[in-house]
């Protein structure tokens, strides 16, 4: 792993986690239980995908810590398969996928993992696949927007490198 990686891993790390710190329980986090919505609290880990699996499965990892600390088990628990879709897109991205595909890729993945992992803690299908599962993925759609005008800015600015295509 390069140094810049690093680098810029520990950035994405220390927003993803002042993001639920600052705002998690505030009128900027929508919350109908066992969904909850922290505007932009994606964008960390969709930028993640940009730069490697590792930093992007870290990413997410802290993300969902700093969720467990700020919120509910429950919140946790979602947040934290940030990791495992950010890794799966960042795989992607690191084998050719453009970056605005990766995003959309993602979307399903992310919102049947937030489902699936709300489950075992009580609540019912709909409440799972419905609520939490659609939720995320309008979540995650809403701050792929974002993602992607920050993306455009930082790879103009080098702080994101540009894929390479062949």
């Amino acid at each position: 792993m390069k140094v810049r990686d690093i680098v810029v891993g520990g950035l994405l790390a220390a927003v993803a986690i002042l993001i639920p710190m600052l705002f998690a329980n505030t009128p900027l986090m929508v919350n109908i239980p066992p969904f909850s919505a922290t505007i932009a609290s994606h964008v960390p880990i969709l930028l993640s995908i940009a730069v490697s699996p590792a930093v992007a499965i870290f990413t997410g990892v802290v993300s969902g810590l700093g969720f467990m600390l700020r919120t509910s088990p429950v919140i946790g628990a979602r947040a934290m398969m940030h990791a495992i879709f950010g890794g799966i897109g960042a795989y992607a991205f690191k084998k050719g996928m453009p970056f605005h595909a990766v995003l959309l890729m993602t979307a399903p993945i992310h919102g049947l993992l937030e489902a699936l992992v709300v489950l075992p803690f009580g609540y019912n299908l709909n409440q799972a696949f419905v609520v939490v599962g659609i939720g995320s993925v309008l979540h995650h759609l809403v701050d792929s927007a974002i993602t992607l005008v920050v993306y455009s800015a930082l790879t103009r600015l080098s702080f994101l490198k540009a894929p390479h295509r062949s």
